[in-house]
């Protein structure tokens, strides 16, 4: 639990995600935010004797213990933290959307003022990989750009789209930061310095990102969704109606292990486990949160929690006293308790009522000739399909929800996250149109898997109640791509590119039938796989071609025929033992002889079915080795004379010791030692 300890009340109004706190001096924490007309805030009730007024840093008329910083261009970002390891003393970063300025708040000085041309949006400061000095790390528009102390130009690399929030971390606990990036294109990325290893996709831009502890991060959507990451594993998530300003890791049962403390739009201020997301602590400011941080403001020797919200109220809090920690656990426990039986009551007295109701109007039905309750057997069954569309409607996807008997279906409640314009969908179709199936048009915006938790009221035409069907269908990544059919004729794709994939041939052909609504799957042969797609979004094409290496095709008949040998070997023995017993029984004049005889049979049936499967399976092999053949025989006409022995001898070491990579290496060069 957490108890406030102090109160401020500032009077300037503060721009949300833009707070920091700094020691400017080495020693005095100060509170430092962004506010309106390019100004930045500084807080400092510790040393009221040291102050530098100039033209860029002057006295606030309100507050004696607060100057203003004149940026003149609106702040974008802003942060504060040792910038140069050779001083004691921190620096202040401040970001707009065309400069980036390093300020020594002590001395009253710039230490550099950069131009940075594609903006800054978020702003992270600390150790990055192998880099030596601190960077300040600032992303734009695109791009991500680190400054050292000297205003030195240290890191530079692109991204998919806008930076909207940066964290560092040690993402892949090698002792080194890897930098995270959240941005406009719903993706979070983990850069390892300059190269991406990481990157997992969401539902909605990443306004927020902070480091928990460990590999473990927190993060936070524009719709109001923040939750915990553990590499590339999502922990837990929740969304809010309410937009999450600020979150910050800060441990607050002193177990070593911090909560996530998240700042909301409507004031609100939470603490969730960072196992499950279980709210652990709660508070309310009257206005919006502007932003959270930590530091021992007080210097009294602990570290408090400081929230901020945009009116310019800050509160300090701190983990409570064992004694006092009881006290507040023991009365919320009891609200708590007494609140979820109140509220499980009311729900329970609610379904009892609903059920008389329901029996009472069965009942008078049934006396007119007309059914209540649906029939206990009752299914809703739900399909996916692709409609291009016509001149009246546009391409899209197309969710059928039906029932398995002669009930109706009043009104469809689709929840998903990124799909529709809000969080959710409702098909309510008119009285004269009710019928016991409904099509639902999707129309994903990006090409993302996306869980379909689907609700549908059936009842019958006259129904005043409806029972409530419940169920989840998951919307393929690639689901706005119609195969093309025969009669179709695929344009010739003006780029491409080829890459090899390590995975066996069945391995591709299930991705496809998952990735895709394909009208029926798609079956593994030895031939080359050709599929294209048409975009529902634009009409353009997409062409997939996958041909199959004869190499991993003769190693995997190879496993195949030792697997039924083995199989068939296995089974031979099992026949003579079978036949033993059998003439055993025979001649002891037992009556299980004929069951004996059965086994038998069967046995032998699958033994000979076995077989054929053995033959087709070596057919296949012999066409493959064929193939082999032939390519070493064409690379061998393409040299003369001695090499050209030479070529195919290696080619079938190469085969002989299953080194696939020589075995391309000589053909390419003439031999496995040679570069290409």
């Amino acid at each position: 639990m957490l108890v406030p300890v102090f109160t401020l009340k500032l009077n300037h109004k503060i721009i949300p995600r833009m707070v920091t706190v700094g020691k400017y001096d080495g020693i005095h924490p100060c509170l430092t935010a962004a506010t309106q007309a390019g100004k930045v805030f500084i807080h400092n009730p510790h040393a009221r004797s040291q102050r530098f007024i100039s033209n860029r840093l002057q006295q606030s008329t309100q507050d004696s213990d607060i100057t203003l910083l004149n940026i003149n261009q609106a702040v974008s970002c802003l942060t504060a933290g040792v910038l140069n390891p050779n001083l004691d003393h921190h620096t202040l970063l401040v970001g707009t959307q065309t400069n980036l300025l390093a300020y020594d708040v002590h001395n009253n000085t710039d230490i550099f003022y950069r131009e940075v041309p594609d903006g800054a949006n978020a702003m992270v400061l600390g150790q990055l990989g192998d880099i030596s000095s601190p960077l300040a790390i600032i992303g734009g528009s695109c791009a991500l750009q680190g400054f050292d102390h000297e205003g030195n130009d240290r890191f530079w690399t692109v991204t998919g789209d806008n930076v909207r929030s940066l964290a560092l971390c040690d993402f892949d606990d090698d002792g080194k930061n890897e930098l995270l990036v959240g941005s406009e294109d719903f993706d979070i990325r983990v850069f390892k310095e300059d190269e991406i290893m990481a990157e997992m996709s969401e539902t909605e831009t990443i306004t927020a990102l902070c480091h928990m502890h460990g590999s473990r991060f927190g993060y936070a959507l524009a719709n109001g969704t923040v939750g915990v990451y553990d590499r590339t594993a999502r922990y837990w998530r929740i969304k809010s109606k309410n937009h999450a300003m600020s979150i910050h890791a800060f441990d607050l049962n002193s177990d070593g292990v911090p909560e996530l403390i998240t700042g909301w739009s409507n004031g609100k201020i939470d603490a969730r486990s960072d196992r499950t997301g279980e709210v652990i602590f709660k508070d309310n400011f009257p206005t919006s949160i502007a932003g959270i941080v930590q530091e021992d403001y007080r210097m009294d020797g602990q570290t408090q929690l400081i929230c901020c919200s945009v009116d310019g109220e800050v509160r300090g809090y701190l983990p409570a006293s064992l004694e006092m920690k009881g006290n507040l656990m023991d009365t919320n426990v009891e609200q708590e308790l007494i609140r979820d039986l109140s509220q499980r009551k009311q729900n329970l007295l609610l379904e009892l009522r609903n059920y008389e109701e329901n029996s009472k109007v069965s009942l008078s039905r049934e006396r007119e000739g007309q059914v209540g309750v649906i029939p206990a057997n009752t299914q809703l069954q739900t399909a996916l399909s692709v409609n291009v569309g016509n001149s009246t409607r546009s391409p899209h996807v197309e969710l059928s929800v039906s029932t398995s008997n002669d009930t109706i279906i009043r009104a469809v409640l689709i929840f998903a996250e990124g799909i529709f314009d809000g969080e959710s969908y409702v098909v309510h179709p008119s009285s004269g149109n009710v019928s016991g199936q409904v099509q639902v048009p999707i129309i994903p915006p990006k090409d993302v898997p996306v869980d379909l938790h689907i609700k549908a009221f059936v009842g019958y035409r006259n129904s005043v109640q409806f029972h409530v069907f419940e169920l989840t269908r998951q919307l393929p990544r690639f689901s706005m791509y119609a195969l093309l059919t025969a009669s179709d004729t695929p344009l010739e794709p003006q780029g491409y590119v080829t890459f090899t994939v390590s995975d066996r041939i069945q391995r591709v052909v299930m991705w496809m039938n998952q990735s895709f609504l394909l009208p029926g799957d798609v079956e593994c042969s030895g031939a080359p796989l050709k599929a294209c797609f048409t975009s529902l979004r634009d009409n353009g094409q997409l062409s997939l071609k996958i041909c199959f290496s004869l190499s991993r095709q003769v190693d995997e008949y190879h496993s195949v025929h030792q697997k039924l040998t083995a199989e068939m070997a296995d089974h031979s023995n099992l026949v003579r033992s079978l036949l033993v017993r059998a003439e055993d029984a025979r001649l002891m004049g037992n009556m299980n002889m004929k069951k004996g005889y059965n086994e038998l049979y069967d046995l032998n049936r699958d033994l000979v079915n076995g077989y054929k499967i053995r033959c087709n399976n070596h057919a296949e092999l012999l066409q493959c080795l064929r193939g082999v053949n032939r390519a070493m025989q064409r690379a061998g006409s393409l040299r003369v004379g001695k090499p050209k022995t030479q070529v195919i001898a290696a080619c079938r070491d190469a085969i002989k010791n299953n080194n696939v990579n020589a075995l391309f290496k000589i053909i390419r060069a003439g031999t496995s030692s040679a570069s290409s």
